[in-house]
């Protein structure tokens, strides 16, 4: 999963990128409005955290033109606001959620985690199709009952395919929601994660769509 984190004080946003990256998410950092906001509607991302008080361009003009640009990106507002209108203001405005500083690091996780579930359309934490099934919660990957053993990276490939069950994802679009921006890219080592998470389940969970990608069909 990727996840843009805007926030202008930058200690506090490397803190939650951190954050974030422990729990085996691709994060990235953005500390303007108009770099967020081109960066937001420019690339893909899973998910975005977002301040309100930024230079340049302030967060609810960030999130009225992602909004505007027909994008649907769950939205987390992170802000010192807290006042009743402010948040009203704030979810009326397009975002999915709202929390305020100060937070406890747990806590925006779990949200980020229910956003990311609603929009793929899933309810429970634990996102099953046949035999497979994945727990958001603690990273577990179970298999006919057995725990599977799978690197960070491998994770997160069948994490995005489980999250997107039923879709074509293409070996680009994994690149780069397993990867950050300015991580040394090879297409080819999808290739190899794809087969590496085959011998550990069943090889016909993962299907192959010829020059298109992989997707794995929920049952």
């Amino acid at each position: 999963m990727k996840i843009l984190v805007v926030e202008d004080e930058v200690v506090l946003g490397e803190q939650i990128v951190l954050g974030l990256e422990q729990n085996d998410w691709v994060a990235e950092l953005s500390t303007d409005g108009v770099d967020a906001l081109y960066r937001a509607t420019s690339e893909s991302w899973d998910a975005i955290v977002l301040d309100l008080g930024l230079p340049k361009l302030d967060g609810l003009s960030v999130l009225k033109g992602i909004r505007d640009d027909n994008i649907n990106t769950p939205v987390i507002i992170l802000s010192a606001r807290n006042e009743l209108t402010q948040r009203v203001e704030g979810l009326n405005a397009g975002a999915d959620d709202y929390l305020t500083k100060p937070f406890q690091m747990m806590e925006l996780v779990a949200r980020i985690r229910a956003q990311l579930r609603r929009s793929s359309g899933q309810a429970s934490p634990v996102i099953q199709t046949g035999d497979l099934s994945l727990d958001t919660r603690t990273s577990k990957v179970m298999w006919k009952d057995s725990m599977v053993e799978l690197t960070a990276l491998e994770f997160k490939v069948l994490s995005y395919l489980m999250h997107n069950m039923d879709k074509v994802i293409s070996r680009t679009e994994l690149i780069e929601h397993i990867y950050k921006q300015d991580f040394d890219r090879d297409s080819n080592t999808i290739e190899v994660f794809i087969g590496r998470i085959r011998r550990k389940i069943d090889s016909d969970v993962i299907k192959t769509v010829r020059g298109l990608g992989y997707r794995i069909h929920a049952q």
